[in-house]
């Protein structure tokens, strides 16, 4: 068992490092100066050497680039000298000192994601801090609604093979793989949240939390979760509905499955005690996948939607060449990938008893 989560761990590491790599030199090729990008307007020549001295930008690329690791590793090297980049100036980060070699302290902290160009030196783990739960609730009831729909009406289907009724099913997942995340938000937002709001009370757009009106705090309003959560649902619920049907069928041809016949147990009970648990392993692999996409693939719906997570934040960021917010979701989405794909060989040990995890 130690083993495995060794060597997991060394791939998850060894992944995470490369996608570090890409997005450094992915942005740091883009045309444009960030010093530049973050004086805006009022930059001046004695400002712009300041800033460039200050994160590094007067650095060769290969500098800049062990700077960034240097940052995002739990364990850093800092210089002792305020002259360089790596010196831990007051309010940088939070961190422990380990030793002291020479002109370099050795500290342990957690991974610094440097600060926001645009939002006045606002660090970017703060930013995300504030966005990442949002779009993680928004993801969790739209996977929800995605598992609980695709998984009963791939039963149906099966149940139901070569019938008109799982031909309707196959449309509707056909359709829902079909229609774009972005064209579905717009649509939902018309329909139910203008044409029909007298029925629905729903709003076109609006977040988890709305400020109150008479300006004394902000309150949970969950019925602004509704539509971005169905929408973002749809294309996954259009997989889970396949991938339920085709292996519950497979699992119906199954032996054991015919001894549970024999012995006179009820197609409910069959699917229940038996059937559903052991068809469940590629919905389980489809969902995984599709859960931390998700944290990606919101940006789209939030926009649209209005609502305040990390999906709207990168637009935002997107729109003002704000590269720090930008590189940091982006790895922060990675991360959260890597991390969901090793819970889901636990998960796969518990669903058949077929696997080790040795």
């Amino acid at each position: 068992m130690l083993r495995y989560f060794l060597n997991k761990l060394g791939y998850a590491l060894l992944t995470l490092y490369g996608v570090i790599t890409v997005i450094f030199f992915l942005f740091n090729v883009l045309p444009g100066d960030p010093a530049r990008m973050m004086l805006d307007q009022n930059e001046n020549s004695d400002q712009l050497a300041l800033i460039k001295k200050k994160y590094g930008f007067d650095q060769p690329i290969a500098t800049q680039y062990l700077y960034y690791l240097n940052d995002l590793s739990p364990i850093s090297f800092n210089s002792n000298s305020q002259e360089d980049y790596t010196f831990l100036s007051e309010g940088k980060y939070n961190a422990t000192s380990l030793f002291t070699v020479a002109n370099t302290t050795v500290v342990i902290k957690m991974p610094y994601l440097r600060e926001s160009f645009q939002k006045s030196g606002k660090k970017v783990s703060q930013i995300i801090g504030n966005t990442l739960p949002s779009t993680a609730i928004l993801a969790l009831f739209a996977i929800v609604i995605a598992i609980v729909f695709g998984v009963i009406l791939g039963v149906i289907s099966a149940l139901h093979k070569d019938t008109w009724i799982d031909r309707l099913i196959a449309l509707i997942s056909t359709l829902g793989m079909s229609i774009p995340s972005f064209f579905s938000a717009i649509l939902f937002a018309w329909l139910f949240g203008f044409v029909l709001q007298k029925y629905t009370h729903l709003n076109m757009t609006g977040s988890l939390y709305e400020v109150d009106d008479l300006g004394e705090g902000s309150y949970i309003q969950w019925k602004n979760i509704i539509l971005p959560a169905i929408v973002l649902g749809i294309r996954p619920l259009a997989v889970v509905i396949q991938l339920m049907r085709n292996s519950l069928l497979e699992t119906f041809g199954q032996d054991y499955i015919r001894t549970a016949r024999a012995k006179g147990l009820s197609e409910f009970q069959i699917i229940r005690t038996h059937a559903l648990k052991n068809s469940l392993n590629p919905v389980v692999t489809a969902i995984s996948g599709w859960f931390a996409s998700m944290l990606a693939g919101a940006v789209f719906v939030e926009y649209i939607f209005g609502w305040n997570g990390l999906g709207k934040e990168i637009v935002e960021a997107l729109n003002n060449l704000d590269l720090p917010v930008i590189m940091g979701s982006v790895l922060v989405i990675s991360t959260t990938f890597v991390v969901i794909n090793i819970l889901v060989d636990i998960i796969y040990a518990y669903l058949d008893p077929k696997i080790r995890l040795s």
